[in-house]
Formats: C-alpha cells, structure tokens, sequence
C-alpha cells in the first residue's frame, strides 16, 4: 500500500482472547459453500473457501452458522421455514474433529476462527405466542420454563464443544427473528413471569446463557453477541433501546465484542439488504453503540467496498467491518487492497442472488460476477494448449466472462459487440438508481479485458458468413435476448412500449402507467421503481400468484417498499387478455374471472426476453462440416440472470 488511504482498516485490535491483524471480519455463511459437517468431499470444500480469505489477509473469520440442537420438539412435529433445524451441529459426532480442521486452516492463514450458536426463528419456539413478522402466520409454541432451562443447557454445552474444538471464540445469534432475539424484543415477548415483561425480565434468558459460557469456559475465548440495533418493528425496541440493552449486557461483564446489524424482521430493509440501499448504509447507529459502551463494536451491512469498510472505522463508527458479499465477488479483496490494486477488485453488485439461487430455487451456492466463488478447492483452469484464436459475440455479462476468462488462459481473444458500449441488459438495468453498482461491474470487466489484451470492437455486427470467414478457431455467441412480446390483442399499439425502451430512454409513457409483469426476477420490479423515479402513477400486474416468486425474502421487501412508498399499486393473479386505449381486460389464472383497469395512459411490457439466437443457428448450419469450434451462452441459450450467464462463461472457458 503507498499510502494511508486504508491506515483504519488494516490497524491491528485485541478483541477478547483475539488479536487481529486488521479490521475485516467474515461474518458466518458457512453452510452455503459447502457442508462442513457432510461428506469428506463436502467438508473439502467448505474448508478451501475460508483457506482462501484466511491466506489472502482477512483478520477474523466467524464462519459457522453453530445451530444449536433443537430437540425439545414433541414426535411428530415437523418445523418448517428458514432455520427450521431441529438437530444442530455440536452434538455430531464428528463435530470437533470437522471443526478443529477449520480452526486449523484460519489459523494457518493467519486469522482467528470463531462460530455462532444460532436458533434462527424459534422454530416453532418463542417466548409467547406472538408472530415476529408480518410475511407468515405460524404462530409459534411458549417455552415452558423447564425448555428454557433446558436451551440455556444446551446453549452452555455447545460453547464448551467450540472452546475444546480450537476456536478463538463464540458469538450469540441474537438478530435475524432468533430465539434470543425474541425473547429480547417487546413485539415477541409478552410473558408475565422472570422470564418477560421489562427490559430486565426480556434479558433473562440470554444473560443466563452468556453467565452459564463463562462459567464454564472461563476466559478461554472471546464471547460476543450479534444484535439488532434497532428492530423498526412496530411495538420493538428501537435505536435507544438498543443500547440500552447491549449496555446492560455489557454490564455482566461477560461480552467482549458487540457486532451490530440491521433488519426488521423480512420487512424493510430486511436482514441481510441489497442494492437498494446505500454501502454502509447504517454504520452511524453502530457509532451511537460505540459510543455508549467501553467494548469494542462490530458493524455488518452493505460494507460492499474497502473504501467503505475504512470509512466506518475511520469514521469511529465501528472497530471492526464485516465483509461477507464483498468476498463472495473477490476473493482477493483484502491484499489488492494492501497492494493498491483496488482497481482490480471486482465488485459487489448486491444482488443478493448469492442467497436467492439457494434458499428459492435449491441451486448450489454461487456469485452473480464471481463465477469461482464456492469452488476454490477445484485447480484454476491449466494454461490452454494448444492456443486458440477466440471469437466471443456479444459484450453482456456472459460474453465479457467468457472474453476474459478464456483470455486468462492464454487463448487469443476477440470480442464483438453489436452496441456501442458494453454491458448488454446489465448497462439498460444500471439506469435504475438502485443499480449503480451493476455499472461499476461493466468498468471492472473493461478493464479486465484492456489489462488482457482482448481485442474489442464495439458497435460490430458480424455474419454467419463474415464470422465462418473470419479465421477463428471457436466462436462463442453471447448475442443476449430480444424483448418477449405480448399475445394479448392491442400489445403492438402506440402506447405499449417495451420496459427495456423505456428504462434505456428510446420511449416514453403518459403518467398513469401500467407495467405488465411477466417475468419472475426483478425486472418488473425494476422498470417499475424506475417509472416512479420520474414521478410516474404506476399499476404493476403480475399473472404469477406471487410478486417476482425467485426473488427470496432477503432482498423483495426493498423494491416493493420503494415503489409503494411512491403510491404504486400491484395485482397478483391477473393475465392481461386485452388491450385497448384506455382500456386493459384482464382474467384471473384461475377462476378465469373477468375485471378490467381503465385508469392509464401507457402500457409497459415487463415481459423478459426470448433468445436471440438466429446468428447461432445460422452458424451452426454454415459451420456443419467445418472444424470451427462453435458454442452458445448466457441469454442466447435461454434468458436468465447474471448469476447463470458469469457461470456458464465460466465453465465454457475451462473447456476451450
């Protein structure tokens, strides 16, 4: 590092039993890249990803999510919902054995090991029968104070197993809708014995187990506690009372750390945000921790850069960063920074689909632009041999991967682009302010190709016949999608534009609009926001029984706030059956009952896209019996998302 830019971030602290070399924590995901407690294949994996950060320079690691053994569930009983885990991690057989080998390979890097006791979302506990959310109605069972005895066991007896494995130390899960946070919270706690009541009473339970760690682990390791700052719940505890509860904590002189986040219950933001908000965006209310108590402060959120990790500690909000999305998108980000390589750091887009592909749509763990995210204990890619010579068609986010990965290799690229810059839909959606970052990306992977040498030509559009005359040894079309149109009559009228026109500044709407939503992600969502940006009316109709169904809890509540906060509307169950000026009939998907909507000037079509994959084709037929390497990608094959489109770029260009 030349300068003082990053002085804050990489001061060494004594944190407890701990002493970092920096300020940058990784806070617990352990369970998405790889089951620690699985198979020896698994465990490998989830190993080689925190070997990885721990080698490149980060402090401290709180990787497990420790769920404690919830086994007080009468037979038959069956939980369900995120953290519905009935048998935890400490009381495998093989706990300390798995466990002991990731303190290993932290502290071999250099880092400090710790892991969390979580009991996310009661499942199905709670200290009353109080729903902690508004987006499920599972009311949950009151512990009995027999079951309360028996968690404080379990909670003490788990963290002994975490001292014996090797660990620097625990964390207490007391955010996120968890059993302790419930207990703390006045919205869920509505006992009227010890056990609730005042802020007193609320804490009992959580200060039984923090008093019955030490007593049996002593100061042998750090204890900490993850809290919610602020609940912005209706009837919880706010800022205010947020420290007055890490103070009274604080007090039993058993919490070393306090790691404050954010998130109100799969609300608004929720817990874990995305791009619609800003990089650290409530760092501020970890200062007003840091400023009431006299143990260091923890502060996770949106900390998506180094520059904003800096800014947080030297802003004397927090002493230490957690960085957990950031390190999904580089895996180096700790010494680029060091080395002044920030410019070499591919960033974060927030997009949270690192958490959607998963929980939704049960796919295996992955980055939107880090492709390798997950599979650090597979070898990079071998040098290519022979050397190629590399046609990539098309400049979106599968054509730039493939451009710059294949280059990586040794291959000779090129890279034609239809369009005068790059990016594809990525640069269209950019348009929307929540999406800024999604341009910072598009610089990065320019910039990536200009360090390469790829060649790039934009503003380039070849032919089946000038591509098989071109000399290339594989050409790889990533020419995108085109816009799916509508089969409602009326959709080829004046005032039906396409979304992508709109949001690219090609057409225009009257005020009163109405989006036709038929895609699952957040396109619709997206064009949407970007309408009541310019003060738009907005009516979002959705055919599917849920809005954006492959957007996960993490991250809908963001854009449905912003685009309702703005007065928008939004209609579930309708497909739109005709279409008329001033006129739209509809039919609902199941009864096929008929309604209509009168009160609009335009129509928007949110409709996603269909491949554009006639080059392909014609290529395809041109190259029958030529010796021309031919493949197709990204939205081209079939129309997805970023996270699909860097993945297949990916796998292709170790192929090539």
């Amino acid at each position: 590092m030349t300068d003082d830019t990053f002085a804050h971030l990489f001061q060494p602290i004594q944190i407890g039993t701990m002493q970092l070399r920096n300020r940058i924590m990784l806070p617990p995901h352990g369970a998405a890249v790889g089951n620690l407690w699985g198979s020896e294949n698994e465990a490998t994996q989830n190993l080689a990803y925190w070997a990885s950060r721990a080698n490149d320079g980060v402090a401290w690691i709180d990787g497990i999510t420790g769920f404690v053994d919830n086994t007080l569930i009468v037979p038959g009983f069956v939980p369900s919902g995120l953290g519905s885990t009935t048998r935890g991690v400490f009381r495998l057989r093989h706990f300390k054995e798995r466990a002991g080998r990731y303190a290993d390979v932290i502290h071999e890097g250099g880092a400090c090991a710790t892991s969390q006791l979580v009991l996310q979302g009661g499942m199905p506990h709670g200290p009353s029968a109080r729903l902690a959310n508004y987006t499920n109605n599972s009311v949950p069972h009151e512990l009995d104070r027999d079951e309360i005895r028996w968690l404080i066991d379990e909670y003490v007896w788990s963290a002994k197993q975490i001292r014996d494995a090797g660990l620097d130390g625990v964390e207490l899960h007391a955010n996120h809708e968890d059993l302790l946070e419930l207990f703390i919270s006045p919205a869920t706690n509505h006992r009227d014995d010890e056990y609730g009541g005042d802020r007193d009473h609320r804490l009992r339970f959580i200060r039984e187990i923090l008093a019955g760690i030490r007593a049996e682990v002593g100061k042998d390791i750090t204890v900490g506690v993850r809290i919610n700052m602020d609940e912005l719940f209706e009837g919880g505890y706010d800022i205010a009372e947020g420290i007055e509860i890490a103070r009274t904590l604080e007090a039993t002189g058993h919490v070393d750390y306090f790691h404050g986040v954010i998130g109100n219950n799969w609300g608004a933001p929720s817990y874990i945000q995305p791009h619609h908000y800003g990089l650290a965006n409530w760092s501020e209310l970890a200062g007003q921790f840091k400023q009431a108590l006299n143990v260091p402060v923890v502060y996770a959120g949106r900390v998506s850069t180094a520059q904003a990790g800096e800014k947080v500690i030297a802003s004397g909000h927090a002493d230490v960063v957690g960085m957990a999305r950031a390190m999904f998108a580089e895996a180096q980000i700790v010494s680029k920074t060091r080395t002044d390589r920030t410019d070499e750091i591919r960033p974060c887009i927030g997009c949270n689909d690192c958490l959607h592909a998963g929980v939704v749509e049960g796919l295996p763990f992955g980055c939107s632009v880090n492709p390798r995210t997950g599979y650090e204990f597979t070898p990079e890619p071998a040098a290519a041999d022979p050397v190629k010579s590399v046609l990539v068609v098309g400049g979106g986010p599968a054509g730039l991967e493939l451009a710059a990965a294949a280059c990586e290799r040794g291959h000779q690229v090129t890279l034609w682009e239809r369009e005068p810059h790059l990016g594809g839909q990525m640069r269209t959606a950019a348009n929307a302010a929540e999406n800024s970052s999604f341009a910072d990306f598009i610089e990065f992977q320019v910039r990536r190709l200009d360090r390469l040498g790829v060649r790039v030509e934009t503003s380039t559009t070849g032919s089946a016949e000038t591509i098989a005359d071109a000399g290339f040894d594989t050409v790889a079309v990533a020419t995108g999608s085109i816009p799916r149109s509508h089969e409602a009559p009326g959709a080829h009228l004046p005032f039906v534009v396409e979304g992508r026109d709109v949001m690219n500044g090609t057409a225009h709407t009257g005020q009163r609009v109405v989006v036709i939503a038929m895609e699952d992600h957040m396109q619709p969502l997206t064009i949407a926001g970007f309408l009541v940006e310019q003060g738009k009316d907005v009516q979002l109709i959705y055919q599917t029984p849920a809005i954006a169904p492959l957007i996960g809890k993490y991250s809908i509540g963001a854009p449905l706030a912003k685009i309702t906060a703005a007065g928008a509307r939004v209609r579930v169950m309708e497909r739109v059956t005709r279409i008329e000026q001033g006129r739209l009939e509809t039919a609902n998907v199941y009864s096929g009952a008929a309604a209509e909507i009168i009160d609009f000037d335009s129509v928007v079509l949110a409709c996603g896209g269909t491949s554009d994959n006639g080059l392909y084709q014609d290529l395809k037929e041109r190259l029958e019996n030529s010796k021309i390497d031919l493949h197709i990608l990204g939205d081209a094959y079939a129309p997805r998302r970023i996270w699909f489109a860097t993945r297949q770029a990916y796998a292709l260009a170790k192929t090539l």
